[in-house]
């Protein structure tokens, strides 16, 4: 009775359930009231590296892995804009929270580590799902573009938009100032994502180059959306899913720890 009584709104064991939904319906909301910044912006974008590929060496490149070069391209820009939303969303909650000076109001409520980690991901989720559902209605309404297997499209994009999520949660822990994160971004994020097949196959790569991109988890991320769009890829989509949901619980677990601890967090 005293432990029910501590724990205020937590019911059903040990789970804050009204705090974990407060907390994701925060995270949501960060991105749903500003929609033409974080949702309609992403597809404005999209559209424009869709047209700018297709009209500078579209014609002249050919099919790639048997499918026109624009289709080729499609599902990686889709992939790449999730991701980048994705970790848009959590790295930028916690950052802005710590310099502000307001992460004391998440911390303080009766959220366990875990609680939290779950909210923050299930808002870049959110914010990756949402993008892309956009990007996908404009491809198949501009391209007539097919989804081959709709449910591996859309595994990898809960996948790619939960392990960014993850990784800016991480950067968002880490950085304690908007340079920081700056960084985190141009050095780290942007060249893995450009660097992992969006715009070409990694069989077009020399063989050492090949192996190095194996090593890049986002690489599996563009290679299994695009099998879920067309049904071509360059590695198995279950190797892709073995690869992306290992690191992607590497990173939460890190994550976790930081929470736990209050690592950059607490002063």
């Amino acid at each position: 009775m005293a432990d029910s009584m501590q724990m205020g709104t937590r019911r059903f064991g040990r789970v804050n359930w009204l705090g974990f939904y407060t907390l994701i319906k925060r995270e949501v909301m960060r991105f749903t009231v500003v929609w033409t910044q974080t949702l309609l912006a992403p597809l404005a974008t999209a559209a424009l590296f869709l047209m700018i590929f297709s009209i500078a060496i579209g014609k002249q490149r050919g099919d790639v892995m048997g499918v026109p070069f624009t289709h080729f391209i499609a599902p990686g820009i889709l992939m790449m804009t999730v991701i980048q939303n994705a970790f848009a969303n959590t790295s930028s909650s916690i950052l802005i929270s710590k310099v502000q000076g307001n992460i004391v109001d998440t911390l303080m409520p009766p959220l366990s580590p875990l609680e939290l980690v779950l909210g923050y991901l299930i808002g870049g989720i959110a914010r990756g799902v949402c993008v892309a559902l956009a990007i996908g209605l404009g491809l198949t309404l501009v391209l007539g573009l097919p989804i081959a297997h709709p449910l591996w499209a859309l595994v990898f994009v809960i996948m790619g938009a939960g392990m960014l999520g993850a990784i800016g949660i991480l950067a968002g822990v880490f950085a304690n100032k908007f340079d920081q994160m700056a960084a985190i971004t141009n050095f780290i994020v942007t060249p893995l994502a450009f660097l992992s097949g969006t715009f070409y196959s990694v069989q077009a790569l020399p063989a050492g180059v090949q192996k190095l991109t194996h090593f890049n988890p986002i690489f599996y991320l563009i290679d299994g959306v695009r099998f879920g769009v067309l049904g071509v890829s360059d590695s198995s989509p279950w190797l892709g899913l073995a690869v992306t949901g290992g690191f992607t619980t590497a990173v939460a677990f890190a994550t976790w720890n930081m929470f736990r601890t209050g690592y950059r967090l607490k002063a």
